[in-house]
């Protein structure tokens, strides 16, 4: 529907509710535009949007083809988490990316 309908054009999808409360962005402001403008096959504006959700989209496939397989298969899909290390590491990467995006030098990230 993202490909569909251009999240630019105000009154389609609702705004998000930390940027109207606080004026900061959050990690996933810019989200639906970056994958309208991928969907359109705009990678430089989609970077431009919101880097994080284009360099979290390889991983996502990932995750998803692996349980897709497991689920045509017939295994049970992994239920085990993953590494904490890796999962701290992630959400420290979410929070460093939701800091700087918000300061001065890094409001190339805030498109």
């Amino acid at each position: 529907m993202v490909a569909v309908v251009d999240p630019n054009e105000p009154g389609h999808y609702p705004t998000c509710p930390f940027l109207t409360l606080t004026g900061y962005q959050c990690p996933g402001c810019g989200s639906l535009r970056t994958l309208h403008a991928l969907a359109h096959g705009d990678l430089a504006a989609a970077l431009a949007l919101n880097v994080f959700t284009v360099a979290m989209l390889p991983v996502l496939a990932f995750f998803w083809t692996r349980w897709t397989l497991a689920g045509a298969r017939g295994r049970p899909a992994r239920v085990r988490a993953g590494d904490p290390r890796l999962i701290w590491g992630l959400l420290g990467l979410v929070l460093a990316f939701w800091v700087v995006r918000n300061l001065p030098f890094g409001a190339f990230l805030a498109a």
